[in-house]
């Protein structure tokens, strides 16, 4: 008994003590700040490079920016200095992050500038081709204000961007961007890149619909059915190990066969290279968080409720209407989240079987080993994908907030 007791006194003696909140938010600011601080300092930022596929001499940004690069360091270091603080008001959140705004503008911008001073007398086909540095530093800026808009309500923060997308937007019709090797790559292929915009959100939005139609019964069936639930969700988990680039190959295979066996459904718009296995390939993805969402919305609603609602003599159509779709759209909505950014992501890959989209632009970037035209077709899937999350984000705080 002794012993045990002893034991257990040390065991107390060296537990862990436990990180507030605050605590574990501050340590992940500061990993980023240097982060950022790193890229600024250690890694090349831009290079300049006689054509797009040869590798040019690399400038860092203290070299291209002088005093301003040490500006941007301090500004980093006030923002960590505005979140030392336990507890933040409203105000506060807003000050960083239009702060950290600010500053990925600025650089941004300077950036542009330094391409234009850069290239100044040298032949046309030489390229400023933007470095690991500055994406470096950028990622960890733009992962920052991802953190702190998650303290904003969506009226400031929407309107705060909308400050950021007027400057930038003014800034390129100024010219400040035309010397970077990646807005090269856009002039030359604007309507392409349009194109590609329209399609990408199409395909995304579309196959999101394909996963709703299939994933809300199989979620109603889940949710009546405990043992339909477990097989239901076994099926679907099986089909997300399967890697994307062998499903989609797949799909090919099996609607050349279906097609060919039934030529008749070529008249309904199938076909086996191109968008169909796209779409059938990213909603089976998108199947299993929207089924889960749906079988867990629709019993979210505390037991107590559900019995007050069947002893006032409710029908089961009517709780189901009027107390578990209410209560359950906040889980509804979260699942719909991850669907849909896993949605815009995925179909990327739809681009190696003919799918379109940015997709295409990735892998055509690939092929030719241009680093600029690879970021031009995947910087707006990440804009795309961080815009949604946000939208839906702000959506299911909307219909959780009278809840709680």
């Amino acid at each position: 008994m002794a012993a045990a007791g002893v034991l257990a006194t040390g065991s107390g003696q060296h537990r862990l003590p436990a990180l507030s909140a605050h605590a574990v938010g501050l340590g992940l600011r500061l990993a980023l700040v240097l982060v950022a601080l790193g890229g600024l300092y250690g890694g090349p930022w831009v290079s300049v490079a006689p054509n797009r596929l040869l590798p040019g001499e690399a400038i860092d940004a203290a070299a291209l920016f002088g005093g301003w690069a040490h500006a941007a360091a301090l500004a980093l270091c006030l923002f960590l200095g505005l979140g030392a603080r336990d507890r933040s008001t409203e105000g506060l959140i807003s000050a960083r992050f239009a702060l950290l705004l600010a500053l990925l503008i600025t650089v941004v911008i300077l950036t542009g500038l330094s391409g234009l001073k850069l290239l100044g007398g040298r032949p046309a086909s030489t390229r400023c081709m933007v470095g690991a540095g500055f994406w470096t530093f950028a990622g960890a800026v733009v992962l920052l204000l991802l953190d702190e808009a998650r303290a904003l309500r969506p009226g400031r923060l929407a309107a705060l961007a909308l400050w950021g997308v007027l400057a930038l937007a003014l800034s390129r019709r100024g010219g400040f961007f035309d010397a970077l090797s990646i807005f090269v790559e856009y002039r030359a292929r604007a309507d392409l890149f349009h194109a590609a915009f329209v399609r990408h959100l199409a395909l995304s939005f579309s196959a999101l619909g394909l996963a709703l139609a299939v994933s809300i019964p199989l979620g109603w069936a889940a949710f009546r059915y405990p043992r339909f639930r477990a097989a239901a969700e076994a099926g679907l988990s099986g089909i997300q190990v399967i890697p994307a680039v062998a499903l989609f190959g797949l799909l090919v295979s099996l609607l050349s066969l279906t097609l060919g066996a039934w030529p008749g459904l070529r008249s309904l718009g199938l076909a086996a290279i191109g968008p169909t296995p796209a779409l059938i390939g990213v909603a089976a993805y998108l199947a299993l968080p929207l089924t889960r969402g749906v079988a867990r919305g629709l019993g979210a609603a505390d037991a107590a409720v559900i019995e007050t609602a069947q002893g006032m003599g409710m029908p089961e159509a009517r709780i189901v209407w009027e107390v578990r779709l209410p209560l359950g759209l906040p889980v509804f909505i979260a699942g719909l989240r991850v669907a849909a950014v896993q949605s815009i992501g995925l179909v990327t890959l739809g681009g190696l079987i003919g799918a379109g989209g940015f997709g295409a632009l990735v892998f055509e970037g690939m092929a030719q080993f241009a680093s600029d035209l690879i970021i031009l077709g995947s910087a707006p899937i990440v804009a795309i994908a961080i815009l949604t999350d946000l939208g839906l984000r702000a959506l299911e705080l909307r219909f959780a907030r009278p809840l709680s």
